[in-house]
């Protein structure tokens, strides 16, 4: 795991803005940093190193490949590469290795197959950029569901990249233009989905896309169609199409076992420390158990917990390590802890986010980090095998909208709101509202959009906001259920979750790893038959029978409580103050960011307690606690300057 960082076309002081930007990357890969030089094309790459796989010299970036040709720049893993050692030495195309890093077989394959063929075949998680110095072109590319970042831009004639914003952020001519649509976008899901990012002339590379940039690119200022290599929408409705069929539900049973087990062996992959994230649930456990098996010393496994028993699973994830035999590490956290890792989650995310669940990521990666370098994850479990219990609330209010006839979808729509409106604050007023929702919504995609935004209409929220279009406005042709799983590994899945933990985890030199992710795994998830996932009015179903194997039904049935903290309450509490100097109307008015009328509202209703919007609220705070960290760090550029 790294960071990278590269500038094409003509920029005074090149080597000291890389030097730069590879500084203020340097929490990604504390170990080395390196920098490579094109004079004569006016490029240059930097990168620095969190050493994984291989950890000697050999391992370090930028690398030049045999023939002096190709340079790449990779953040990731590659967790196949000595299979794919393997076939280039069967062909006769391997050079003569110098160490055993997965980087350098990338570049290896990367030479001998090209770009397309060398993602398709490898198995993964990074960001790239390859350099030809022969055609100039840059080709870069991301994994297949978006694990690892890749941010592209325009500074005046130069072309940036980089794993995070601030990499390039400093570099003259770039634009920090807010994009008011993305801005707009957060306020409905509380993260800024790819391609967008906070600014408008910055862009987010696709998951599962790659493209090649070339100098004429360059010089107009052009930013090429990318070219899809994967895509978890075809393989979605591919699955749907070409589902699985077992004889028995031991068989279906066992081909996840082997596809999962396989995941998970290979990203325990590492010369380093490793270990996992135990929450107690079943993706967590699942993962532990796996590991257990296939390791012969104990597994290292860490959890958080809070004394607010409402949000403590910490005694369910010790009641599982204990009985899986792992290296069990806990911390319990005060309000106190939690609340001083606020005033850094500005700077953590590089962008504004607002999943609130970023405070114990963030703690539980310090916690981990103290003890390894590498720690697995139960991430992506929901995704793939419909555990989110939104998704049975959202089926059952599309089925009451399905046997009403297409004629009453409108004035039905129109009753429900006229009498949300008419209604005091409560729960029929709610039922109501999401009988509009669901009788106006056009397509089953912008329904599930309606239903899991939080903000409904941002654009009334945000100054001078277009909402772009986003995978929501895709024609799907996807049974309801299923196409809920598809938008959420789209979107929810790489822009939010994914997001959370690797920049937490980055900011702290920790590699992360979701086997549940790997694309083998997603593509058989695919092609796994509802019932398998949903069966008596539950989600999960087959993971469930995999982990029963291994931990007793007692210990892991139980209501999910999530990785949350007690958000409403703090912001009547503790972190008052700070919210009501960032969320101050005449503050919003001057800044002309945001309407300042429907934010006050909801500040006022929040803080006499008679609604919660503190997930409202904290899309808001974000922002405005990243435009003062931007502010500041503008003026420190001036005093700098000067």
């Amino acid at each position: 795991m790294c960071g990278i960082i590269g500038v094409w076309g003509p920029l005074p002081n090149r080597r000291s803005a890389i030097r730069q930007g590879c500084h203020s990357l340097r929490h990604r890969g504390p170990d080395s940093h390196g920098y490579w030089e094109d004079p004569s094309a006016d490029l240059a790459l930097g990168h620095v190193r969190l050493a994984i796989v291989d950890i000697s010299a050999a391992g370090n970036q930028p690398m030049v490949s045999e023939s002096g040709r190709y340079v790449l720049v990779l953040n990731g893993e590659i967790y196949n590469h000595l299979r794919l050692r393997e076939r280039l030495q069967e062909q006769g195309k391997a050079p003569a290795w110098r160490g055993h890093s997965d980087t350098e077989t990338l570049l290896a394959a990367l030479v001998a197959w090209g770009m397309e063929a060398t993602l398709k075949a490898a198995v993964g998680m990074f960001a790239m950029a390859l350099w030809d110095r022969q055609e100039r072109t840059l080709s870069l590319a991301r994994d297949r569901l978006g694990e690892k970042p890749l941010y592209l831009g325009f500074a005046e004639k130069a072309f940036v990249f980089g794993s995070e914003i601030k990499a390039f952020a400093r570099i003259p001519g770039l634009s920090k233009e807010l994009d008011r649509g993305a801005l707009a976008l957060l306020m409905r899901h509380n993260y800024i989905p790819a391609p967008h990012s906070i600014y408008r002339d910055v862009k987010k590379l696709l998951p599962g896309t790659w493209l090649v940039l070339t100098e004429a690119d360059r010089l107009q200022r052009r930013m090429p169609e990318s070219h899809v290599y994967w895509s978890a929408y075809d393989e979605a409705v591919r699955g749907n199409a070409q589902p699985l069929s077992f004889g028995s539900d031991r068989q279906a049973l066992e081909a996840l076992e082997k596809i999962l087990a396989s995941a998970v062996k290979g990203q325990m992959m590492a010369d380093v420390p490793l270990g996992a994230f135990l929450s107690g649930g079943v993706d967590s456990s699942i993962i532990v158990a796996l590991m257990q098996v296939q390791s012969s010393p104990a597994v290292s496994t860490f959890s958080i917990g809070f004394h607010e028993k409402d949000f403590n699973e910490a005694e369910h994830a010790k009641a599982v390590a204990n009985h899986l035999g792992t290296r069990h590490t806990e911390l319990y956290v005060t309000p106190d802890d939690a609340l001083a890792v606020v005033p850094q989650l500005a700077s953590l995310y590089d962008e504004p986010f607002a999943d609130a669940s970023q405070v114990p990521t963030a703690l539980v990666m310090r916690m981990a980090r103290r003890n390894v370098t590498v720690a697995i994850s139960g991430d992506g479990g929901d995704e793939m095998f419909g555990g989110y219990s939104r998704y049975f609330r959202a089926a059952r209010w599309w089925a009451k909208r399905e046997v009403l006839p297409a004629g009453l979808h409108k004035p039905v729509a129109v009753l429900g709101r006229a009498t949300a409106g008419l209604l005091p604050r409560g729960h029929n007023k709610e039922q109501f509202s999401k009988l509009a929702d669901v009788a106006s919504a056009a397509t089953a995609s912008l329904f599930y959009r309606q239903f899991v935004s939080y903000w409904k209409d941002p654009a009334q929220v945000v100054i001078g906001a277009q909402l772009p279009p986003t995978v929501f406005d895709k024609t799907s042709t996807l049974p309801f259920f299923e196409n809920m799983m598809r938008l959420d590994a789209e979107s929810y899945l790489p822009d939010d979750i994914l997001v959370k933990v690797d920049r937490a985890a980055m900011a702290v030199g920790l590699e992360t790893r979701v086997p549940f992710i790997d694309h083998r795994v997603f593509e058989f998830a695919q092609c796994l038959p509802l019932d398998y996932k949903v069966r008596d009015g539950q989600g999960k179903w087959l993971l469930r029978q995999l982990l029963y194997k291994y931990v007793p039904r007692e210990l892991v049935d139980r209501p999910k409580k999530g990785f949350g903290v007690p958000l409403a309450a703090w912001l009547r509490g503790p972190l008052k103050d700070w919210a009501a100097a960032l969320l101050d109307e005449h503050r919003l008015r001057s800044e002309g960011v945001f309407h300042a009328q429907p934010i006050s509202e909801r500040w006022r209703e929040h803080l006499s307690g008679e609604r919660d919007w503190s997930t409202h609220l904290w899309s808001i705070l974000m922002t405005q606690a990243w435009l003062d960290q931007t502010r500041t760090s503008t003026r420190d550029e001036v005093v700098e300057a000067s």
